[in-house]
């Protein structure tokens, strides 16, 4: 059987004992380190696999609430429109004009004088359809809110605001025999 190199080198009296333990104990320490460095790389891939793997799961996850978020605004977008269409209210054509703001623009309903006064009343509200608008019952406008705020009509205020009592003024009394 064929000898070592190290074993050729130790019979022709190149190499004695001791160094070769040296040389021998340099290989394994070469070799251990050697096994440490490709196990921490391998370490440092499954850490940076599973980075990857936790931020694709994060963006996933943002990407289904965005998703859940458009699709439950198209349910509610349903929902109002198909409230609107079931309770609409038919023959209020007439010949009153009833006046309204609607984005910043005064625009005009022409309709019966019931549906003037219950409009006026805020019995009924308008709400925006088809690009145009629909009369509907104050009760439906309340569900109509909590679904699609947006597609109501806002009501006028129906008193302006009253000042502040000044309540300085009131220390002093007015004489009752005051002529002018």
């Amino acid at each position: 059987m064929a000898e070592s190199l190290f074993d050729q080198l130790k019979k022709a009296g190149l190499v004695d004992a001791q160094k070769a333990q040296k040389a021998q104990k340099a290989k394994g320490k070469a070799q251990y380190q050697q096994v440490k460095q490709n196990t921490s790389a391998n370490h440092e891939v499954a850490e940076h696999a599973a980075q990857a793997l936790a931020q694709k799961v994060e963006r996933d996850r943002a990407l289904n609430q965005a998703r859940e978020a458009i699709q439950a605004q198209k349910a509610r977008e349903v929902q109002a429109r198909q409230l609107i269409e079931s309770n609409r209210l038919s023959a209020v054509d007439g010949a009153m004009a009833y006046h309204f703001s609607d984005n910043g623009c005064v625009k005009t309903l022409y309709v019966n004088a019931e549906t003037h006064h219950k409009l006026a009343s805020a019995r009924i509200r308008i709400a925006r359809f088809d690009g145009g608008y629909a009369l509907i019952s104050a009760a439906a406008a309340e569900k109509l809110a909590s679904r699609a705020a947006a597609l109501l009509i806002a009501r006028p205020n129906e008193a302006p605001p009253t000042p502040p009592a000044d309540d300085y003024y009131a220390q002093f009394t007015v004489p009752d025999d005051l002529n002018w």
